[in-house]
């Protein structure tokens, strides 16, 4: 899998296509069960044996440990189901934005009042 589809028209973006749906269905399907509260709290009191639990391999777990939202996106993680670990661990969607895009909160917050801003 590439690091971005020029074919897309999106230089470095990681678009949530077929193969990149089935590399990552194993770390979607953990994050979607987040949806329910028990297993919120379950992750919550043992974040490595839950991530074991849902089969995630020793590069997706090291990826949801550090909370790196961009290597999760490009092991297949769908953002709007990586939001269910953000919600968990009190990381909203403008931090995962700015993470991915190399910059800090504060950063990325300036640049959302910017017309033009994407």
């Amino acid at each position: 899998m590439s690091p971005g589809r020029a074919d897309w028209g999106v230089p470095d973006s990681h678009i949530f296509d077929g193969p990149r749906s089935r590399s990552g269905y194993r770390i979607n399907k953990m994050c979607i069960s987040l949806t329910k509260a028990a297993n919120r709290e379950a992750f919550k009191a043992d974040e490595e044996g839950y991530v074991v639990k849902y089969g995630l391999n020793d590069e997706e777990r090291r990826a949801v440990r550090e909370r790196n939202w961009l290597r999760l996106t490009e092991l297949g993680g769908n953002v709007y189901f990586l939001m269910k670990i953000g919600a968990c661990v009190g990381h909203g969607l403008y931090r995962l934005g700015a993470q991915q895009r190399g910059e800090t909160l504060d950063e990325f917050l300036a640049t959302r009042n910017d017309k033009g801003a994407t």
